[in-house]
C-alpha cells in the first residue's frame, strides 16, 4: 500500500488531499525526516504533524457513551462520531458500532472496522451477553425475575417471545438485566411489560469485558488485545 492510500484510508483526506499533505511536509518518520509519496516505513514510525499516525485496520474502540448521543453517522443532532476525531468518520473501512445504544442509554459501546469481529460478537453462538444497569421509576415488585426468565414474555407489537433474560435485584428501584439478544429498546420495553418505567439505563458489560471504571462518559480508547479476548470468555 502506498503512503497516499494509507492516509486516505485512515481518513486524513482524499488521495489528492493526502498528496498535498505529503508535499507540505506534514508527514514524517519518528526521526523527523519528511516522507515522500513512494515511501512506507513501519506504521509505528509514521508521524502526522508530530503525532503518531492513527492505528491501522483492524481497529476496535471502547466508548463510554453519554446521554443524548445517537449511534448513526447520519442521524440528526449529536452522534457518537462527534466524540471521536473528525477523520475517524472517513476511515475506510469505516468504524461501526457493535450493537447500538439508543439516545437515552449510556455506557459501553464498542466500535470496529473489522466486519468479521463485529459479526462474531453479535452472533448468538459467541454468547457475548450484555448486562445493563437499570434505574426504575418505582420500586421492584418481586415478580420481575420469574417473568424475564420465563422465555414467554411477549413485547407489545411482536409475535415472538423473548429469550430468557437474567435478572438481579439491587434493592429498591435498581436491577441488573442480562440479555442474550438485542431487540429495539428491549430493556425499557421489558420493564414496561412488567408495569414499571426505566428512567436511567447503562450498559456495563459485553461478554467478559466490563466498562472500565476510569473511562469517563464521552471518553474512548483503543481496546487492548487482552480486552478483545476477554469478550469471548
Amino acid at each position: 500500500m502506498k503512503l497516499v492510500k494509507l492516509l486516505a484510508n485512515l481518513g486524513y483526506g482524499s488521495r489528492k488531499e493526502a498528496q498535498r499533505l505529503l508535499r507540505s511536509g506534514a508527514v514524517t518518520d519518528d526521526a523527523g525526516r519528511v516522507l515522500k509519496e513512494g515511501e512506507l516505513p513501519p506504521h509505528e514510525r509514521i508521524l502526522f504533524r508530530g503525532e503518531p499516525l492513527d492505528p491501522p485496520f483492524p481497529l476496535t474502540l471502547i466508548l463510554n457513551k453519554p446521554d443524548g448521543y445517537t449511534c448513526g453517522a447520519d442521524d440528526p443532532g449529536a452522534t457518537i462520531y462527534d466524540l471521536l476525531p473528525e477523520r475517524f468518520a472517513h476511515r475506510n473501512p469505516g468504524l461501526n458500532p457493535i450493537g447500538r445504544l439508543d439516545k437515552d442509554t449510556t455506557g459501553m459501546l464498542l466500535l470496529t472496522d473489522d466486519g468479521k469481529l463485529l459479526h462474531r460478537i453479535i452472533h448468538p453462538k459467541s454468547h457475548c451477553l450484555k448486562v445493563y444497569h437499570a434505574t426504575l421509576d418505582r420500586p421492584l415488585e418481586g415478580h420481575e425475575a420469574a417473568l424475564f426468565a420465563s422465555g414467554e414474555l411477549m413485547l407489545n407489537g411482536e409475535t415472538k417471545p423473548l429469550l430468557p433474560a437474567g435478572f438481579e435485584a439491587l434493592g429498591g428501584n435498581e436491577a441488573l438485566i442480562t440479555l442474550h439478544e438485542g431487540r429495539y429498546h428491549q430493556v425499557r420495553r421489558m420493564f414496561a411489560a412488567a408495569g414499571n418505567h426505566v428512567i436511567n439505563l447503562q450498559r456495563i458489560s459485553i461478554g467478559g469485558l466490563k466498562l472500565p471504571e476510569d473511562l469517563e462518559a464521552g471518553d474512548w480508547r483503543e481496546l487492548t488485545p487482552g480486552e478483545l479476548s476477554s469478550l469471548f470468555r
